[in-house]
């Protein structure tokens, strides 16, 4: 397809790239690219799968654009990447929704159902999404294979799952434990301890102070504090710090003796030792270690039959704290990690023995506490404090308001509970774990180093099993009583094993029925477990997984470039997730990280600061945002946001639109400016402009300095690119646009215009070619639509090559350009930034004295830099410095005295204050009375002593000011018409004085910017001859528009006549007052009229046609 110019009117950027993501389609442009680059070097890329069951969110959007543009910038540097989009189609999520749609409570509603039927509904919703997410994505850009994505749910998928597990099983890496794991009542299953870490929420708890009489002195109690009465049924011991005072009171009031932590009798009262002292007296203090083994009377009786003969007794240990409660700790070991330790360690239970722990999976009591059964335990606190209440047990009942763990799928609160599981040996294997992950790059490093490698130091034992239905099931075949166990790592195994043929699925209800024959006991067989396994389980598996390895596609895995991945990347949220679930896999199957470079970003949330939240509307629906904006200016927001860094971004839609309005528009408007003078050379001269690329290195320091540019940019995407540092790009593409717009475009357009012969023109429309068409290809990863259509646009002034072997079709089948070195220039570089410097220094001036550009001329600009390089460089382009700050004259010194330079020391007190402490106010005053001559000698040494302290370059910041009150030679006469600024060591002074003839000069200037504004206005292009009618001008305004009738001809392709003059057939196209520095005068744009001869001896009156061949900038 082609793409012809836009239509007249504002450029609509999300309707352009719509074009082009027809023109991809038409092409199969993807999987074109993918065959261009068979045979070179593999890019690996691991891409981390996402639930279908929810639609992309922006945490997805940022997510897919990172991988895009680091896969996209592989390939156009000489890879094969292959991109394969996976689906994660198993776990609590699914479940989660299929429970709510189905209202099932427990393990005996599925059962009712049958597994079969509750997976078949869970497989129903699993691609309910997909749709969304194959628009989205692709709406956003990424080039990425679904057709032959990965899903968890394939048998292909799920045998390889099966054989990592048997891996990890040979290698004894594979245990069955009971543990205290965090327990989702919402859910009805363990969760793994990253995921119960990745959902805290404030909330207020009671807080109670529970007394246990002594069995040796009743009249004395044991004060334990916890904030989960609930779990006092189960309580087996009371711990203590063996080091800690503790101390034994009488309270007066209650006349009872309590056992406290001698540091928080603040527990029972307010000011112990002020006000209520009088309320308690001390009977005696004892260490923790000699408590040990006091035994205490039970809360409750539910137990005591049981445990009586070694529970309810004092145990110690170092994990008892005194910042909060009565230094004394409530010990139920089925609910607690450390309490479970303990009571092991203490042999209050066994290694092997379940503790107390009577409630069922929906977080209720069971029959084993009949006061409270069927209560859900977080309900059941008040009733339990009531009760204690009564028994004179309940000494200090309050609330605490404290960080709690949620589930983060149902948002229920998270139980401790004692259950067996099967587990994955990680802490033995951490140095490991570090190792392999320090051989990794992390961008931003710090999250490496510190979040991720933290957790890794502190990795727990991992728990892969589920008690649930929709999984890939835990291959392990059990004997009744856990002593024969057989690991089946295939199909091919569990076929030969069980005797069964044909086997294609392997979920739950397609296996749990099959039974293998017991070795160790003849004539009995083995079951499998019921637990499936933790969908991290699954996902951690996915690099093998996705080509179903090792049964086939083992050259994927095991060929140059397989394996580790070259790049991943996700969300901080997946230093606990994914990122962690595959480095352990990894070391424990090959002993190596499975990726080499990582980038992790942070979290997107609302504009508040808020998590996006579909019930709190916070947040504009992703796909608004791209049909109001585009891709491209959503993805380089993103980009460009702290978020690339690890930090979080509140998403801001004004950024959004920020981006259209500084980056995108000015760069398509340079693309105009490019297009409109290149029909200008074609219709004043009958020039078709070619590019080309061997053309000579121009003369004109601008085309120099523009090129050189360009290379600078190739060479620090290239070096960014390599260290996966995206958010430094940005900034570069920006500044070269800004460079490109309001510099080199406006530095030329006079040459554009033709104003130094033909070959000059053509060679500032090579170089402005070759400036758009290296932005084209350096920054097509990161802005794949722009670049696109501009390329589309650019490419018909590309004559054709005799090279077959290269499609030129889309941008994204070139290669990433290489620096031109015959290009690079860091002399006009350098010289180009000192100009521009002052340049913007005089646009200050102007603006802070409101003293309009075009305008206003004014008569000197003074230069002060103490190097006279500086000062040659900005003189070697004096006349842009000229035309673009509108004075008649620039003066160079380097002598402080021609300006009376005023150098002055200032210091970023907060920061120098913490050095200094005391002596700060006398530096202080001291450094404000420090001479010019002083600070100037300072800033040649270094080091200088103010009030007896010594500071230095960090210590200080030099300033240098112009001092007005020194009438010298250099800037006499200008008095108080004058304004100076500085920025470092450049000094600028702007003569504000007027005169006459700048007056006629400002009126001329302010004539011709007003015509550009009203041809753009009407509609016109750059190659569009019009005539321009003035009236009610006053006589000297008349006077100024006659008097220059030649450069308003040149600079606007108009010519300006007395209204007197208009022909009647002249059609008016637009016509408005305009005001010029007080001057009014009414203007009227029409069609120019032309005599042409139609017949002999005949003149007829034409109009001529103007037709709108291109929007954009209007020059």
């Amino acid at each position: 397809m082609s793409f012809p110019p836009p239509n007249a009117g504002p450029f609509n950027f999300p309707k352009e790239e719509e074009t082009v993501l027809q023109f991809w389609r038409d092409i199969d442009a993807f999987q074109t690219s993918l065959k261009q680059s068979e045979g070179k070097p593999r890019f690996t890329f691991f891409d981390g799968p996402p639930f279908a069951t929810g639609k992309p969110h922006h945490g997805h959007l940022l997510a897919g654009t990172v991988k895009d543009i680091i896969t996209r910038h592989a390939h156009s540097t000489g890879h094969h990447v292959e991109r394969r989009f996976g689906w994660d189609t198993h776990g609590l999520p699914v479940e989660h929704e299929i429970d709510k749609k189905l209202g099932i409570t427990g393990k005996e509603d599925v059962m009712k159902m049958g597994i079969e039927a509750y997976n078949n509904e869970c497989r129903s919703i699993v691609m309910r999404y997909s749709g969304e997410w194959k628009s989205t994505v692709e709406r956003m850009g990424r080039w990425i294979d679904f057709e032959k994505g990965y899903k968890t749910l394939d048998p292909t998928f799920m045998e390889s799952v099966w054989w990592v597990f048997g891996q990890l099983f040979n290698k004894d890496l594979v245990y069955r434990g009971l543990r205290v794991m965090p327990y989702s009542t919402g859910l009805r299953t363990p969760l793994s301890n990253f995921e119960a870490g990745s959902s805290y929420k404030d909330v207020n708890d009671p807080a109670v102070t529970v007394a246990f009489p002594l069995i040796d002195d009743p009249s004395t109690s044991l004060l334990a504090w916890t904030t989960t009465p609930w779990t006092l049924p189960s309580n087996l011991a009371i711990c203590v710090h063996p080091e800690f005072t503790y101390l034994k009171i009488h309270d007066v009031e209650k006349d009872r003796n309590f056992i406290i932590l001698e540091d928080l009798l603040k527990t029972l009262y307010k000011d112990p030792t002020g006000k209520d002292k009088a309320k308690w007296k001390k009977v005696g203090s004892f260490l923790g270690k000699d408590m040990k083994g006091w035994r205490y009377e039970p809360l409750f009786d539910y137990f005591v039959e049981q445990f009586e003969d070694r529970a309810f007794r004092v145990v110690c240990d170092n994990y008892v704290g005194n910042d909060a409660g009565t230094g004394l700790v409530h010990q139920a070991p089925a609910f607690g990690e450390d309490d479970n330790r303990i009571a092991i360690e203490n042999g209050i239970i066994t290694k092997d023995e379940t503790p107390p722990c009577p409630i069922d999976e929906t977080g209720k009591y069971t029959n084993q506490v009949p006061d409270f059964e069927g209560v859900y335990v977080k309900d059941a606190d008040k009733e339990i404090m009531k009760l204690l209440k009564t028994r004179g047990r309940l000494i200090v009942q309050g609330v605490l308001k404290h960080s709690y763990p949620f589930c983060p799928r149902s948002g229920t609160p998270l139980l401790y509970k004692a259950i067996p599981v099967w587990m994955v040996k990680v802490e033995d294997y951490r140095d490991r774990l570090v190792a392999n992950n320090n051989k990794t790059r992390w961008v931003p490093e710090y999250v490496g180093e510190n979040r991720f490698g933290n957790w890794l130091k502190n990795a727990r034992d991992w728990n892969i099993s589920r008690n649930r239905y929709w999984g890939t099931p835990i291959p392990l075949w059990v004997s009744d009583d856990m002593s024969e166990v057989v690991c089946v790592s295939s199909i091919a195994q569990l076929e030969e094993l069980t005797g069964k043929t044909g086997i294609t699925e392997i979920h739950r209800h397609d296996i749990d029925a099959l039974t293998i024959p017991s070795k160790k006991t003849p004539g009995t067989v083995l079951r499998r477990v019921e637990e499936v396994f933790d969908c991290w389980f699954e996902s951690g598996s996915m690099p093998y997984a996705q080509n179903h390895y090792p049964f086939e596609n083992k050259e994927k895995l095991e060929g140059e470039g397989g394996f580790p991945a070259d790049f991943i990347s996700e969300g901080i949220d997946q230093t606990r997730g994914w990122f962690y679930t595959l480095l352990v896999l990894a070391t424990h199957l090959f002993d190596k990280a499975p990726w080499k470079n990582v980038i992790c970003s942070g979290l997107v949330l609302a504009a508040d600061g808020r998590k996006m939240s579909k019930s709190l509307r916070n947040f504009a629906d992703p796909v608004e945002v791209i049909n109001k904006y585009g891709a491209d200016a959503l993805r380089m927001f993103l980009v460009n946001s702290p978020i690339v860094r690890g930090d979080n971004l509140n998403f801001k839609e004004e950024g959004v639109k920020l981006v259209i309005s500084r980056v995108l528009l000015p760069w398509v408007n340079s693309y105009n400016f490019f297009a409109s003078h290149v029909a200008i050379l074609k219709k004043t001269h009958g020039i078709d402009f070619k590019y080309d690329p061997n053309a000579k290195l121009s003369d004109n320091v601008m085309d120099r300095w523009v090129l050189a540019r360009c290379q600078s940019l190739i060479k620090i995407v290239h070096q960014e690119m390599d260290a996966y540092r995206l958010y430094t790009v940005i900034p570069r593409l920006i500044n070269l646009i800004e460079e490109l717009t309001n510099s080199y475009i406006r530095f030329n357009r006079k040459r554009m215009k033709g104003s130094d012969g033909i070959e000059d023109t053509q060679t500032a429309l090579n170089t402005l070619f070759e400036a758009l068409f290296t932005l084209c290809r350096t920054m097509s990863s990161f802005t794949p639509f722009i670049t696109e259509s501009l390329y589309q646009r650019l490419k018909v002034f590309i004559p054709p090559t005799e090279d077959t072997t290269q499609d030129l079709r889309s941008i994204h089948f070139l290669p990433f350009p290489e620096p031109k070195e015959a290009y690079a220039d860091e002399a006009v570089q350098v010289a180009v930034r000192r100009l521009l410097s002052v340049i913007t220094i005089g646009r200050k001036l102007r603006d802070d004295k409101s003293l309009d550009l075009k305008t206003t001329p004014l008569t000197e600009l003074v230069i002060f830099h103490p190097d006279p390089a500086y000062l040659a460089d900005v003189k070697g382009l004096e006349g842009y410095l000229l035309s673009e700050l509108n004075i008649e004259s620039v003066r160079y010194t380097s002598r402080e005295e021609d300006v009376n330079v005023v150098y002055k020391a200032l210091a970023d007190w907060p920061v120098l204050g913490r050095r200094l402490r005391g002596a700060m106010p006398k530096v202080k005053a001291a450094l404000s009375a420090l001479s010019s001559d002083q600070v100037k000698e300072f800033k040649s040494t270094g080091t200088i002593e103010v009030a007896g302290q010594t500071l230095t370059t960090g210590d200080i910041t030099v300033t240098a000011s112009v001092d007005f009150t020194g009438n010298t030679d250099f800037h006499g006469g200008m008095g108080d018409k004058a304004e100076a600024k500085e920025d470092g060591e450049l000094i600028v002074v702007l003569d504000i004085r007027s005169s006459p003839e700048l007056v006629l000069k400002g009126l001329s200037r302010g004539f011709i910017a007003s015509v550009q504004q009203l041809r753009k206005k009407a509609g016109l292009q750059a190659t569009d001859d019009v005539d321009v009618f003035y009236r009610n001008a006053s006589e000297q305004m008349a006077g100024v528009i006659q008097a220059n009738q030649e450069a308003i001809g040149r600079e606007t392709r108009s010519t300006a006549l007395d209204y007197a003059q208009k022909s009647e057939s002249a059609k008016v196209l637009f016509e408005e007052e305009i005001e010029i520095a007080n001057e009014k005068v009414l203007v009227t744009v029409a069609q120019r009229v032309v005599k042409s001869k139609v017949c002999k001896g005949f003149e007829a009156r034409v109009s001529l046609k103007i037709t709108n061949v291109f929007q954009g900038e209007v020059i």
